[in-house]
């Protein structure tokens, strides 16, 4: 039978008709995402949910439904239907689907780590490309892909500044370079082997960027080394990079320009676990 514009057996699977159709809305999808700037992770997600959403045979709302029966997070919820409903837009032409309410979003607030914490992080990791990227991350507030897509060109050594490029959204923006990460960068242009200020600054030893996955395992295990058992992430070090600012009495303003943030609300989490204010306040117990 015909469901949803799909052909569906009565197990509710996608019969194999809908595999010959594959590549077609495959690249149409792909194509969109890339005209209105997606960055490639969100390509290969919403890649992944549609063709999960295909395969089920179900209508959008029972294919969620199903989702959150299965326990499945909110967030991937979220991501899951978002990636849908552009498809059915797009690549379907069904406008009426953006009817159909969004999942709410939770309000789970940031893992943050104290500057102790974060000091013994980068002193616990030996390989000094590795420590650098723990460092920047932290004294910069740069997202993990922001660092791995970082170039010589795009640091202003004498100016003190580093100039993303692209950034989420397709927006640049200009961050502090901080001393420390300042003389780092130095001594690992050193050991180039052009010894010159172009190209990908940070690259394996066979000439390759670093994975997300590989920057994942780098920040776990300077974690793990430094005696941290809180579930760490590179956004983690963003994190705290915003929230210290933030305790230090820096302008939550300025704190939106330098994470690269469009609204001001966004930035509001970070009240919440900012310590300054929170140690005022004095439990009962005291």
């Amino acid at each position: 039978m015909e469901k949803g514009g799909l052909i569906v057996d009565n197990s509710g699977m996608m019969s194999k008709g809908e595999d010959s159709n594959e590549g077609e809305w495959e690249k149409k999808l792909l194509d969109e995402l890339k005209i209105r700037g997606y960055s490639r992770k969100t390509q290969k997600a919403y890649i992944y949910y549609v063709h999960r959403f295909l395969k089920s045979g179900l209508e959008l709302r029972e294919f969620l439904i199903r989702m959150a029966d299965s326990g499945k997070a909110k967030q991937t919820i979220r991501l899951a239907g978002f990636a849908v409903k552009f498809y059915l837009k797009t690549v379907k032409g069904q406008d009426e689907i953006l009817r159909m309410p969004n999942v709410k979003k939770g309000q789970k607030l940031p893992v943050v780590l104290s500057k102790e914490e974060i000091l013994r992080m980068i002193n616990s990791v030996d390989n000094i490309k590795h420590r650098l990227m723990i460092l920047l991350m932290y004294s910069a507030g740069l997202r993990g892909g922001e660092l791995l897509s970082l170039r010589w060109e795009d640091i202003d050594f004498e100016r003190k500044i580093i100039h993303i490029k692209n950034a989420k959204g397709g927006k640049d923006r200009i961050v502090m370079l901080a001393a420390k990460a300042r003389k780092s960068l130095k001594e690992i242009n050193i050991f180039k082997t052009n010894n010159s200020e172009t190209g990908y600054v940070f690259v394996s030893n066979r000439g390759e960027m670093y994975s997300h996955r590989t920057l994942q395992i780098i920040v776990k295990n300077a974690a793990r080394k430094a005696g941290i058992s809180k579930h760490i992430w590179p956004h983690t070090l963003r994190h705290s990079f915003a929230t210290h600012l933030l305790e230090n009495g820096t302008d939550i303003r300025h704190i939106q320009m330098l994470l690269g943030h469009t609204r001001l609300q966004t930035m509001q989490v970070y009240t919440h676990v900012a310590r300054n204010e929170l140690g005022k306040i004095k439990s009962p117990v005291d």
